[in-house]
C-alpha cells in the first residue's frame, strides 16, 4: 500500500510539474510549443479552453496509437486528464504571471521546459505508461522505420501547420522549445540517472488479463464446491 501511495503521490506531482510547465511556456509570450500552437489553434477556432483543447488532441492521439498497436496505461489516461485539467486550473486563476518583456520570457521558457522535463522524469519513472504523443512517436517511428529526431521533426512540423493554420502563435519561443526541450530532458534524466527505456511499464491490458484470471479461478471454485 505504501508503495501505490509513494507511486501516485509522484505521478501526481509530476503532473502538476509538467502542467506548470506548460503554462510557463505558453505565459512566456514568445511564441508557443509545437503542440500547444495546435491546442491555441484548436481553442480559437473551437471557442474552448487551452486545456480543453489539450484534452482533445490528446483524446485523437490516444486513439491513433490504439489504432496503431500501441499499448496504454493508467499513466497514460491519467497524463491526458489531469494535465488538461490542471492547465484550466494555472491559467483561468493566474497562478503564474504573464511575462512583460523579453529577459523575463526567455527565463520563464526555460524553467518552463526544466519542469516540464522533471515533471516527465517523475510521472514517467512510476512505470504506468508514458504520454500520448510520446505513443504517437513511438508508433510513427515503428511504421515508417526512420530515426526517432526524423519522425518527431516531421510530427511537429505538421502539428505547428496546422496550429498556425488554425490561428495558433508561433515565434522565437516556438524555436526555443523545439530545439530546447529535448535538451532539457536529457540533462534531467542524466541529472536523476533516469534511462526511459530501463523503465518497465504495466500496461492496461496486463491488468485486465489479470482480473479475468481472478474471475475464472473464482467461478472454478464455486463449480468445484458444487
Amino acid at each position: 500500500m505504501k508503495t501505490k501511495l509513494f507511486k501516485l503521490t509522484k505521478l501526481l506531482i509530476g503532473f502538476i510539474l509538467c502542467a506548470a510547465g506548460i503554462v510557463l511556456t505558453i505565459n512566456a509570450k514568445l511564441g508557443l510549443s509545437p503542440w500547444d500552437v495546435l491546442h491555441e489553434g484548436i481553442s480559437k477556432t473551437a471557442g474552448i479552453t487551452m486545456g480543453n483543447a489539450n484534452i482533445l488532441v490528446s483524446t485523437i492521439v490516444l486513439a491513433l496509437n490504439v489504432f496503431w498497436g500501441e499499448n496504454l496505461g493508467w499513466g497514460t489516461i491519467l497524463n491526458m486528464i489531469i494535465i488538461g485539467r490542471l492547465i484550466d486550473i494555472i491559467m483561468l486563476n493566474r497562478l503564474i504571471p504573464v511575462a512583460n518583456n523579453f529577459i523575463s520570457g526567455i527565463l520563464m521558457l526555460i524553467i518552463g521546459m526544466l519542469l516540464l522535463s522533471i515533471g516527465c522524469y517523475l510521472y514517467i519513472g512510476v512505470g504506468l505508461g508514458s504520454g500520448a504523443r510520446d505513443g504517437m512517436m513511438v508508433a510513427l517511428q515503428k511504421k515508417s522505420g526512420k530515426p526517432i529526431r526524423i519522425v518527431r521533426g516531421f510530427l511537429e512540423i505538421g502539428v505547428v501547420i496546422i496550429g498556425v493554420l488554425l490561428g495558433g502563435t508561433i515565434g522565437i519561443g516556438t524555436i526555443i522549445t523545439s530545439i530546447g526541450l529535448g535538451y532539457c530532458m536529457q540533462f534531467i534524466f542524466k541529472a536523476f540517472n533516469f534511462n526511459v527505456v530501463d523503465v518497465n511499464h504495466r500496461y492496461i491490458k496486463e491488468d485486465i488479463k489479470n482480473l479475468n484470471s481472478f474471475f475464472y479461478k473464482k467461478t472454478d471454485k464455486i463449480k468445484v464446491s458444487k
